[in-house]
């Protein structure tokens, strides 16, 4: 099965950051990046933990035409203007459609779905990308139609990679890749390859990028 093109256009800059930069500069949950960081043409923010959302890395990606997308939680701890997205609600930037989905924990108090934390399915260069956020394998997950998933992997906050394998199988992705680890947050790259072994779904296991 050929790969998705946008995983060759993706970067892991650590822990659940990404950046995309086909066909616009996209970055997902920055965190921690380095000075030289491209800039923005679309931030998005999942929900408001520190380690996702990073206000001083969002104002060094932003230039007067960068879009921020964001949680209302996220959204309130940026410098506006920021577009606002529930689950369920949808946005455009240029050619590109972002669908927020819901991304919580089950049997967990780190995410309550009441929380509204997102993930993002990103639609763009005709493939479709969906970002998980911090999320545990939730019954919502069969209807998340992608190409390349990008998965969290590390157990305690969020799904283990035995239980992203299943997502994985739920979701059916061409490929899958997974995140949410490495960062001294929680999980290892032990965690990664263990989820590459279990899926039913192609995966690959990203090296983190440290410059720009």
């Amino acid at each position: 099965m050929e790969h998705p093109v946008l995983v060759e256009h993706l970067h892991w800059l650590g822990h659940d950051s990404f950046r995309l930069d086909h066909p616009i500069v996209v970055y997902l949950d920055p965190w921690k990046l380095p000075p030289d960081s491209p800039p923005a043409d679309l931030i998005l923010i999942s929900h408001e933990h520190d380690d996702h959302c990073s206000p001083e890395d969002v104002q060094q990606l932003r230039r007067p035409s960068t879009a921020v997308v964001a949680n209302p939680a996220a959204a309130a701890r940026l410098e506006p203007p920021v577009t606002i997205l529930r689950p369920g609600e949808r946005t455009t930037v240029g050619k590109v459609t972002v669908e927020a989905v819901p991304a919580y924990n089950i049997g967990k108090r780190f995410h309550p779905r009441e929380a509204e934390g997102l993930g993002f399915i990103l639609t763009l260069a005709g493939e479709r990308l969906y970002f998980a956020g911090d999320t545990d394998r939730i019954p919502e997950m069969p209807g998340f139609a992608c190409d390349l998933a990008l998965l969290p992997v590390s157990g305690k906050y969020t799904m283990t990679a035995e239980e992203a394998a299943q997502a994985a199988g739920d979701i059916r992705p061409k490929v899958a890749v997974p995140m949410h680890y490495g960062a001294g947050v929680a999980g290892t790259v032990a965690d990664a390859e263990r989820f590459r072994d279990l899926s039913p779904v192609p995966v690959i296991v990203l090296e983190e990028e440290k410059g720009g």
